[in-house]
């Protein structure tokens, strides 16, 4: 698919209730916890300014926020991703630690040096310019700053039955192996300090999307669900040929921490 066609795609999907059904209010594997983890990784303080790139309706910025006490900034591309996590940040009395601004990844609107962290999950491997992109989280971060990414990664073998339009929603499309995603942020100016294998967390997420089809397949039979549009035999298909995939390590997740 075309590069902005992609991402206007994903913003929308990821925006909408069907995505919430399905992945409920952190669209990641290993959610909360594992964003958690990654502000730990990243050693988050109340003095640190945090950028979440992706950020979604909030969920992760809202958890680091209340988590570390830190100040963080989301950016999306979906200006309702915006409003709704704007919304969410106002009604938790939040709105002093964390503003959320449309925007696009690989043109960030904020000054150099403007970060202590910045944050990314399970985005970096949609951008159709992930060089690009990557230059922009170096620019934005101050001089030693600190790159948390979570992301899909497979090995370099083909995946035919994960494939098309549905793989860029799930973002599997142009998921590329840990050590190519190395290279893209070692050619932006990063360096590499650590990896974890979260491979388990991703298992746990298509199981729980395998239940949910399910589940919201009866409801819209009994007409209890209204979700036009949804082709549930061609979603079922997809969710098992990514557990297959996932058992087996072709495909996983991990969390890569990077220093500027």
């Amino acid at each position: 698919m075309e590069g902005q066609s992609v991402k206007q795609c994903c913003a929308a999907f990821y925006g909408s209730d069907v995505a919430r059904l399905l992945l409920g209010d952190s669209f990641h594997p290993g959610g909360i916890k594992l964003t958690q983890r990654m502000g730990t990784l990243l050693g988050l303080t109340p003095e640190s300014r945090v950028l979440d790139v992706a950020s979604g309706r909030g969920t992760s910025a809202l958890c680091l926020a209340e988590s570390f006490g830190c100040h963080v900034t989301g950016v999306d591309l979906s200006e309702e991703n915006v409003r709704l996590a704007t919304e969410e940040a106002n009604r938790r009395g939040l709105a002093h630690w964390i503003g959320f601004h449309r925007g696009d990844a690989e043109r960030l609107p904020f000054c150099d040096n403007t970060f202590d962290a910045l944050v990314c999950e399970c985005a970096f491997c949609t951008f159709p310019s992930k060089q690009i992109a990557a230059s922009e989280f170096y620019r934005v971060l101050r001089p030693g700053g600190l790159l948390g990414l979570s992301d899909l990664t497979r090995t370099e073998e083909a995946i035919p039955d994960l494939e098309g339009l549905l793989a860029w929603i799930a973002c599997i499309g142009d998921a590329l192996p840990t050590g190519r995603y190395s290279e893209i942020l070692a050619s932006a100016g990063f360096e590499l300090t650590t990896v974890e294998d979260h491979r388990a967390a991703l298992v746990v997420m298509v199981r729980e999307i395998q239940g949910k089809l399910f589940g919201a397949e009866v409801a819209v039979a009994l007409k209890k669900l209204d979700l036009p549009g949804v082709d549930f035999f061609a979603a079922k298909k997809f969710a098992q040929s990514a557990l297959q995939v996932t058992q087996s390590g072709n495909l996983g997740y991990a969390v890569m921490i990077s220093r500027k």
